[in-house]
């Protein structure tokens, strides 16, 4: 039996959450991953100043459906103030869950001192969480780092004082600022935060397949796992942990490629319902670059699909190639592409 968790007052059917990925997480993604066992998806991060200035982009990041529930906002800046009108919209729009981003190792984020830089400022940090939440009853959590350097780590320190100030739950990628998104993730880190927490801590970094979810959760005793990057591509990967979690006997399969080549077409359709056609193929590409890495043949369809402005002519491009024989994974130990694993 899958185990529930409980953020605030939010029960959710299971301890696998989809993470905030900028230019990934919209609706048609988001709704594949639930569809594959997430129970908990997140939009990309979302500026604060734009949510309170009213840009149409912001808003954008916001389009949902009924079926898109629970929905978790992530939200930045640096203002607590803004912050706290940020949350206000956010919650008044009809999110399930707020999320403060206080990892965002991205340098243009950095300089307006949001994201990882609030963990260099303590005291700022806990205005922020304070002011958030003041601003929002629904349940709300902060998503961290390990701290900003390996001599600066204070993921400890920070996972104590969104506690302290209100926070339900908190989500940790123990990896550096400097590190960005390099490296291997210190999943002892998680372990620490949570041996010294009376909240759920949720753990995030290195889950490319279903086992390393899994591991991380023996590893650490974490209360829930957030996949990112292994998510690219791959939404079966939602499917193996919740399988794995019902059972740990069971061995993760590899989708065949008629199960590919359905998911990619309800992917694509989804996307062109949303964006229209011309964007709709155009924001998809990149989604069918992570669906074939990996796969023998990949390279030469890769190059050829990345020119396509069609919805027809990419699908039949897509079919021909996965029908093709050649298109079997090198190596069968995971089900995700293989170019983006890398050993712990």
């Amino acid at each position: 039996m899958l185990p529930e968790i409980n953020i605030g007052n939010l029960l959710l059917r299971n301890n696998i959450f989809l993470a905030p990925m900028a230019g990934i997480t919209d609706l048609p993604f988001r709704t594949l991953a639930r569809n594959f066992g997430s129970s908990l998806c997140f939009t990309e991060m979302i500026s604060a100043n734009g949510l309170v200035r009213k840009t149409h982009k912001s808003y954008e990041y916001l389009k949902s459906s009924p079926g898109d529930r629970p929905l978790g906002v992530q939200i930045f800046g640096a203002d607590p103030d803004i912050l706290c009108d940020a949350a206000g919209i956010v919650t008044e729009m009809g999110a399930d869950l707020v999320d403060i981003n206080a990892g965002c190792p991205v340098k243009k984020v950095l300089k307006t001192g949001a994201g990882a830089a609030l963990m260099r400022d303590p005291a700022k940090f806990a205005a922020v969480v304070r002011s958030v939440r003041k601003a929002t009853h629904l349940p709300f959590t902060v998503k961290i780092r390990s701290g900003w350097t390996d001599n600066e780590i204070n993921a400890v320190e920070i996972a104590g004082i969104a506690e302290g100030c209100g926070a339900d739950a908190l989500i940790l990628h123990p990896r550096t600022v400097k590190q960005g998104f390099s490296g291997i993730a210190d999943w002892s880190l998680i372990e620490m935060v949570k041996k010294r927490a009376g909240i759920p801590i949720i753990g995030s970094g290195d889950i490319r397949k279903p086992e390393d979810a899994l591991a991380m959760m023996e590893e650490t005793g974490c209360d829930g796992v957030m996949v990112a990057r292994g998510a690219l591509g791959n939404p079966w990967i939602f499917k193996g942990i919740t399988d794995l979690l019902s059972d740990r006997t069971i061995s993760p399969s590899t989708p065949s490629p008629v199960e590919r080549e359905g998911v990619i077409r309800r992917h694509l359709e989804a996307n062109i319902s949303l964006y229209g056609e011309k964007m709709g193929v155009k924001s998809f590409r990149k989604h069918l670059l992570w669906y074939t890495k990996g796969l023998k043949g990949g390279s030469k369809f890769r190059k050829a699909a990345v020119s396509v402005n069609e919805m027809g002519e990419l699908l039949e491009m897509t079919h021909e190639y996965l029908m093709s024989g050649n298109m079997a994974p090198r190596g069968q130990e995971s089900s995700f592409p293989q170019a983006l694993i890398t050993k712990r």
